[in-house]
């Protein structure tokens, strides 16, 4: 008899992350920590209530793509044609600080007197490896908490996204290189040509899906539904190929297809549509089995310590990286400081390296309990920590750079604003 299970789970994820995200309402922390937190007390790591199964994965993995996609719809793009250098060379900081900081307290550690290591690699390799899996950003996270902050589409918030979709290319490349000296099968030279040409398709697909859009959208009358199912399958077009022929993060993909159609006369009304399914049903979905996928392996004092200085090692590089990064771009320390708190959490994306590093036998069992302990600190640390930065900067009022849109257009001092755009 088919099992109807997935059905009772589903219950459980969206009662519980809505219940526990009121919680942490009311603690005054955003509600995406409920969310994340459900996961992990209904999961393997306490009750074992619920289990990921494929039903929950695929589900999480359209719900990420929505999110991205979201995100594209409501991101300024001349404002991120603005940051792009600033992007990247926050991007670039907030990678190498990270690895360099991962490699040496991993190496203080990966030794027969403290921790023994059952990874087949060299001792070199391993410990260059958690250093990579500490490069990894996951933007969603930050994502959900700007959205319900209010503050996605300021100079700060346009900065952690266009830095976090560099940082997964960048991220791609380090895993690449330090796979290829363990696996002579993967070639670095053809992974790098494959990005290439995944963001020359992206260009190309994007004039042609634009100029057929608002061809299609301007000269008939279509039911307004229509223009929210083209522009789905778009995303789901351009997040498959991304993944599938280019080896390049599905979610990059989405983003980038909220970016063509935001720029459409109907991307309002599209974005309004996702953000019911995504609340509905998508947002909480993928936030729990983040949750899910923590299973906590018995570990002795000095792999704890070591999992505690590895997790103050994880949030002070990419605060430190990221925020320097910023900085030597012109950013104030405010935004500095924003940035390069947006971009602590690791998250599945975390994930996904440590189980490449297991499978390809860079990442012992030893180490991956630590790793799945950062993961959860900076995943249920990053909301918290970021709504407290946004409290504090200038009057938003008489500062341009970090007002919402909308928000202007709703400001007394609009006029005033404008003038500094």
């Amino acid at each position: 008899m088919e099992s109807y299970k997935f059905i009772l789970d589903l219950a459980i994820i969206l009662l519980s992350t809505k219940v526990l995200g009121l919680v942490t309402k009311k603690f005054r922390m955003p509600q995406v920590v409920g969310a994340l937190l459900a996961g992990l007390i209904f999961g393997p790591a306490f009750l074992n209530i619920i289990q990921e199964t494929s039903f929950i994965q695929s589900g999480a993995e359209i719900g990420v793509i929505v999110l991205m996609f979201c995100a594209g719809l409501e991101t300024d793009i001349q404002e991120l044609k603005k940051s792009g250098k600033a992007s990247f060379v926050i991007a670039v900081i907030g990678v190498v600080v990270p690895l360099i900081g991962g490699y040496f307290i991993t190496k203080l550690f990966n030794t027969p007197g403290r921790i023994v290591s059952d990874a087949n690699g060299s001792i070199f390799l391993q410990n260059m490896f958690v250093g990579v899996i500490l490069t990894a950003t996951s933007v969603s996270i930050t994502v959900e908490t700007l959205k319900e902050l209010g503050k996605l589409k300021t100079r700060s918030g346009n900065a952690i996204l266009g830095a976090a979709i560099i940082d997964d290319i960048i991220g791609i490349i380090a895993l690449t290189v330090i796979t290829s000296m363990a696996d002579t099968s993967v070639n670095v030279v053809v992974v790098l040509l494959k990005i290439v040409l995944f963001f020359v398709f992206a260009l190309i697909a994007g004039v042609v899906f634009y100029k057929f859009y608002k061809y299609w959208s301007e000269s008939t009358v279509q039911p307004l539904h229509r223009y929210t199912i083209i522009a789905f399958v778009f995303c789901l077009f351009m997040s498959y190929v991304a993944e599938h022929f280019f080896g390049v993060a599905d979610i990059t993909g989405a983003f980038i297809a909220g970016l063509i159609i935001s720029s459409t006369q109907k991307s309002q009304y599209i974005a309004s549509k996702f953000d019911v399914l995504s609340y509905l049903y998508l947002s909480p979905l993928f936030f729990a089995s983040v949750g899910l996928k923590v299973i906590l392996p018995d570990m002795n004092a000095t792999i704890f310590i070591y999992a505690f200085l590895l997790a103050i090692v994880a949030i002070l590089t990419k605060v430190i990286g990221c925020g320097l990064g910023a900085k030597l771009c012109g950013y104030k320390n405010y935004q500095s400081a924003r940035i390069g708190v947006g971009m602590i959490s690791r998250g599945e994306v975390a994930l996904i390296v440590a189980s490449k590093g297991t499978a390809i036998g860079l990442l012992g069992t030893a180490f991956l309990g630590p790793v799945i302990i950062v993961v959860v600190v900076t995943t249920v640390i990053t909301p918290i920590l970021l709504k407290f930065v946004f409290r504090y900067g200038p009057n938003t009022q008489q500062h341009v750079e970090e007002v919402p849109i909308e928000e202007a257009r709703f400001s007394n001092n609009y006029e005033e604003i404008e003038k500094l755009r």
